[in-house]
């Protein structure tokens, strides 16, 4: 076969193992979905009106300079168009990005337990994944600037707030990261829960550091996550590296005209960032009601100690979904003694509630 020895030296698997898959396996249909980190309250009623129109319009192609959305992004965060690079997600992104960045070998350091698709575009390009631990269920920034001080890696990947606990660092910590990225080295912060997280956990876009690019979506908060559409923010030398090979086509009219209309109705997410927060707030409960520990979270989703190890805490994970709950758990250990539930709407929380409390009486 034509493949390279490195294509065909990998696993053929995703990341994330979805939920139809799973329904497909389980032969269930899911009552309540909430383990992806989608919102369910949906996005913006403009943002469906825009899409429906720019649906009649599918048999053009979208705009391949995604000039409408990079001219939405700049007044939104008071940049210029030339700072931004939008995609098929932020998954997308750091597809284009390890292309970009890494040859065979290369060293990429990140937070063991980390988002995963992240490290599978770093693998699938040759990368060499070096892991730094997590630190009382945060990401250790002490710990990863110590490790590029050693290494000077390629990439180094930091998530604020983060997946999968949905901790956050304040600002002035995740600046004295920037400050330590060495020369040669880009660090990539995703940002995807950026619109969750308090004021105080997102340092200043500007000035643009040439060494940082900073990842968001609309996929959490906006509610789009089907739409697959995301950004990266950047000083514009750094951006236009992408045009080099990014899918020019690849971002749909509609994805395109759902995104422009999201960013014009603030008034929405707001609402639904105060819907978001009162669902955790009673996952939260639901957690504590059940003799385990909620981790506090700036996204939308709760990270639930359940107390023990990671068998038990699998055990858990697979009673809930044998009665029709989808969830999802932390992979790496430690963190794999959570479980991860993703906000809802009440009667998916009260699915989750009995599904948890009849999970804990099974699993002894």
């Amino acid at each position: 076969m034509p493949f390279t020895p490195r294509t065909q030296a990998l696993p053929a698997t995703v990341p994330f193992v979805g939920p139809e898959a799973l329904e497909r396996r389980l032969g269930v249909r899911f009552a309540a979905r909430l383990g992806a980190n989608e919102s369910v309250f949906g996005p913006s009623p403009r943002v469906l009106d825009a899409m429906g129109e720019a649906a009649r319009e599918s048999w053009a192609y979208g705009d391949p300079e995604h000039f409408e959305l990079k001219a939405a992004l700049a007044a939104h965060h008071g940049l210029e168009s030339a700072c931004f690079v939008a995609g098929e997600g932020i998954d997308g992104l750091f597809g284009l990005l390890a292309q970009l960045t890494l040859d065979p070998g290369d060293q990429v350091v990140t937070s063991l337990g980390a988002y995963p698709t992240f490290n599978y575009h770093v693998t699938g390009h040759g990368g060499h994944l070096d892991f730094v631990p997590y630190r009382e269920d945060r990401e250790d920034i002490d710990a990863l600037i110590e490790r590029m001080r050693l290494t000077v890696p390629k990439l180094v990947y930091f998530a604020n707030p983060d997946n999968p606990t949905g901790s956050w660092h304040d600002s002035a910590s995740v600046e004295r990261l920037m400050d330590a990225v060495p020369h040669g080295t880009l660090l990539v912060l995703d940002e995807a829960y950026s619109d969750l997280a308090p004021a105080s956990a997102l340092p200043p876009l500007q000035p643009l550091r040439p060494n940082v690019l900073r990842f968001r979506t609309f996929s959490k908060a906006y509610g789009m996550a089907g739409v697959r559409v995301a950004y990266a923010i950047g000083a514009p030398d750094v951006v236009k590296q992408f045009d080099k090979v990014r899918n020019h086509f690849g971002l749909s009219r509609i994805a395109q005209a759902g995104a422009v209309a999201a960013l014009a109705d603030q008034a929405y997410l707001r609402q639904t960032i105060a819907r978001i927060e009162a669902a955790r707030e009673r996952l939260a409960a639901i957690a504590r009601d059940a003799s385990l520990r909620p981790l506090p979270s700036a996204t939308n989703f709760v990270a639930i100690d359940c107390g023990r190890d990671g068998a038990y805490a699998r055990r858990i994970l697979e009673l809930v979904l044998a009665q029709n709950v989808f969830i999802r758990m932390p992979g790496v250990a430690p963190l794999d003694r959570m479980i991860r539930v993703t906000v809802g709407r009440d009667e998916d929380l009260d699915l989750f509630g009995t599904a948890l409390r009849h999970a804990i009486a099974q699993a002894g």
